[in-house]
């Protein structure tokens, strides 16, 4: 009995000295390694609207080695770069940043990661090499635990990582424009005019074979008729001036419209490139209006009469070959209503005539006519004003004349009778 009991305390005994000890084998593993470097172009025109992609690389070599009985999950080995987070900032350089920071996930040894920015560089950028500092921050498993117990359960110790990567850009020679000065003819709500625009390249790019385009700015009432003008070599710090003819909308209102202008050239590659756009205000005048200045005329019921219309100009350009036009309506009538004014100022006038006939029924009160003026404007379009009111007066016929004409009558009456007298009393003398 003694020798069964001492050959099963013998073979535990080997059992347990051969039993692999849990978590004796302590693993050996290197930590992330995160790299970054831009993807695709890195050269960018001042003004320019960019995407600036960025790869994320995990360089860390893999050299985990698993345990006896407790072995780590692929995604929490040494060398994963856990919840990965990228920013971009723009540091000194001339640019804005418009993304926030990304979360990435995590990043295993030897995977990647893409990051992609918006970004503007700023119309007034400088020809050179810019730093943007790439923040990134990430962590992973500590591979120090030879403190820990051997067992069959491990404690997970993990170490935070904040690093700043510096990602290089260039900003590229391009022409760069500056409207310097505006003008306008005759420009006003509902017409068509001019604009002249005096162009200055501020750009560190000589431009060849060159050509400005004026372009409309989204539902500006401003719309270019005429939109590209080649003024061929624009070198730096070069001026030209550029006429576009333009037209107005009729629901426009007074005030100061925008419209974008932008150059497209050739650069010193040889590719055709267009500029930033450079937006600018052209100012609208209120559509020519006219008034009548000369005070209500007179017309006695039932009578004919010639009444005297003033009209002045309101407006801020020339109505030339101006011709009014009268409308009337009952109790009046005219086949006279059509007037030549001739070229009217700004704030200048004009006086015409128009014979008007009142029906011997119409009330005696103050009444008002339609109007309106026909004129050619600048480019010698024909324009036609808004309806505005000629007052007119009409007034009760006069008992005074009345009695005078019947007075009158009676008179040239009784001339006749006077004169057959003395006639009929000569002749009876005679006989």
């Amino acid at each position: 009995m003694k020798f069964h009991t001492t050959i099963a305390i013998l073979i535990a005994a080997a059992v347990f000295c051969c039993m692999p000890a849990l978590c004796a084998e302590r693993y050996a593993g290197g930590i992330p390694e995160i790299t970054a470097y831009i993807s695709g172009t890195n050269q960018f025109y001042p003004g320019e609207d960019a995407t600036i992609t960025v790869f994320l690389q995990n360089i860390a070599t893999n050299k985990t080695k698993t345990l006896d009985q407790a072995t780590l999950p692929d995604d929490d080995i040494s060398t994963t770069a856990k919840l990965v987070t990228a920013g971009l900032s723009a540091g000194n350089a001339p640019v804005v940043i418009k993304t926030d920071p990304l979360s990435l996930g995590d990043i295993r040894s030897s995977g990647r990661a893409t990051a992609q920015f918006s970004a503007k560089i700023t119309n007034g950028a400088t020809l050179g090499e810019y730093l943007l500092p790439l923040s990134v921050q990430y962590q992973y498993l500590d591979n120090n635990i030879r403190d820990q117990e051997t067992s069959a359960t491990i404690q997970y110790n993990y170490a935070k990582v904040n690093k700043t990567i510096p990602l290089t850009i260039k900003i590229k020679p391009e022409v760069h424009i500056e409207v310097i000065n505006v003008t306008t003819s005759d420009l006003t709500v509902g017409s068509e005019g001019y604009v002249n625009l005096t162009i200055k390249n501020i750009g560190n790019d000589n431009g060849r074979k060159a050509s400005v385009t004026l372009i409309r700015n989204g539902n500006s009432a401003v719309i270019p008729t005429d939109t590209n003008v080649f003024i061929g070599n624009f070198p730096k710090d070069g001026v030209v001036s550029c006429l576009y003819k333009v037209s107005v909308t009729t629901d426009a209102q007074p005030q100061t419209y925008p419209v974008d202008v932008a150059v497209t050239y050739t650069n010193a590659e040889g590719d055709v490139v267009t500029s930033a756009t450079e937006t600018v205000g052209i100012p609208v005048s209120a559509k020519l209006n006219f008034t009548i200045t000369s005070p209500p005329a007179e017309i006695e019921q039932g009578k004919t009469s010639v009444i005297t219309v003033e009209y002045q100009n309101l407006g801020s350009i020339t109505a030339n070959d101006a011709e009014a036009r009268l409308t009337t309506v009952d109790p009046f009538t005219s086949s006279d209503t059509m007037a030549f004014l001739g070229d009217i100022p700004p704030g200048g006038k004009a006086t015409v005539s128009y014979k008007i006939s009142a029906a011997s029924g119409a009330d005696p009160s103050a009444y008002s006519l339609d109007t309106e003026v026909r004129y050619r404007d600048s480019l010698d379009t024909s324009q036609t004003s808004d309806v505005f009111k000629v007052p007119v007066n009409i007034i009760a016929q006069s008992k005074s004349g009345s009695s005078l004409s019947t007075y009158a009558i009676l008179s040239v009456i009784l001339v006749i009778l006077i004169c057959a007298g003395y006639y009929v009393h000569v002749m009876r003398k005679k006989q």
